[in-house]
């Protein structure tokens, strides 16, 4: 039976530092004082980032608090337990705190997830590599692995695309896996899984090397709302020119308006009136931002595509071997798994907090 001592392993005062709690408070509440003000919607880009800020302060400070009401329970009962023994009492406290230990390790996990995107659903692109009909199986394999995990975590799975093989398993599918923080965890997870197995389509029963790739992206928002700022306008007006006859050439309707942050120009002089001119720079405006915002995300997708590997021997990140002996072993931890089939049913998670793990101290040394 755990003693009550050991239950301050993670108290308020040993976690403080890692959560940062007391800052993420002070943030929070400065930012809901924000959304009380009457124009906090004028700027609504500024104010879906605020939204969306308000959302990820609050998936800290909630289950934190929820945390701590039970380790200050689980202590009440342990320390009840020392004065007045129950053995009927014990085991029901002794799991108790193992849960609330897993929990702590949990969101203590979730501080090694930092990238701007991390919070965000994921999307998980599965492609079978050369070898027929067995990598498309270990596609397929794959592609439930990752839905165990998603289903273990109490994640959705949406199946986006799929391309079924000309026999067996998958040549492709794109799976979008709905959580919090589902694209930090699994961030680690994009490059080559190979295959090392007796193969079930090799009628002499040959040992077989397959490999697959998987890529993982965060899920944006489609939709690209611009909003655009009066202050971040220069507009001049002036005469226009060419033909129009007089009333264009003396008459100040022409309107040219200039976009601070990009140095977007615009300019229009085809209409008499220059509240039309206006309104017409301000369309041209907003279509040039709107295809500069999908530029910007097409180079980061491309970006993040050019980091893909070649689907081939030597470039895998993580080995699967069904024969001569069960074995997972991540070629960048180290980290050696015995248990194959139990992995292959989701449990991939000492994978990934191995590698998050260590690129938090990476980051440090």
């Amino acid at each position: 039976m755990p003693s009550p001592s050991r239950t301050t392993k993670h108290d308020s005062s040993s976690c403080g530092g890692t959560f940062d709690l007391d800052r993420k408070r002070e943030r929070l509440s400065a930012l809901e004082a924000d959304m009380s003000d009457a124009s906090f919607w004028n700027a609504q880009e500024r104010a879906r980032e605020v939204v969306q800020e308000v959302k990820v302060l609050k998936n800290w400070i909630e289950p934190w608090d929820k945390l701590q009401a039970r380790v200050a329970s689980a202590k009440e009962l342990l320390e009840l337990l020392a004065m007045e023994p129950d053995e009927s009492m014990e085991a029901d406290v002794a799991a108790e705190v193992a849960a609330v230990r897993e929990a702590m390790d949990a969101l203590e996990l979730r501080t090694l997830l930092q990238g701007k995107d991390d919070f965000r659903d994921a999307q998980v692109e599965i492609s079978a590599g050369a070898g027929g009909t067995e990598a498309q199986d270990w596609a397929q394999m794959l592609m439930r692995m990752y839905t165990r995990w998603a289903e273990r975590k109490g994640f959705s799975v949406d199946i986006i695309d799929l391309s079924e093989g000309e026999e067996a398993g998958i040549k492709g599918a794109v799976l979008e896996i709905k959580g919090e923080y589902a694209y930090g965890f699994l961030r680690p997870e994009s490059g080559v899984h190979r295959l090392v197995r007796i193969s079930p389509f090799d009628s002499q029963a040959r040992r077989h090397t397959s490999f697959a790739s998987v890529f993982i992206y965060p899920v944006v928002n489609e939709e690209i709302n611009i909003d655009i700022r009066e202050e971040d306008l220069r507009i001049d007006v002036y005469r226009a020119s060419g033909a129009g006859g007089q009333h264009v050439n003396k008459t100040s309707s022409a309107v040219r308006i200039t976009h601070l942050p990009t140095g977007i120009v615009v300019a229009s002089q085809s209409e008499r009136s220059q509240f039309k001119n206006k309104a017409t720079c301000m369309k041209q405006l907003k279509n040039k931002l709107y295809q500069r915002e999908i530029e910007k995300q097409a180079a980061v997708k491309a970006a993040m595509d050019a980091n893909k590997m070649d689907v081939s021997f030597g470039s895998q990140i993580r080995s699967y071997v069904f024969q001569p002996y069960t074995m997972v072993n991540d070629h960048r931890t180290e980290l050696k798994v015995t248990d194959v089939h139990k992995v292959m049913d989701g449990a991939i998670d000492p994978f990934i907090e191995a590698f998050l793990k260590q690129g938090a101290s990476g980051a440090a040394a």
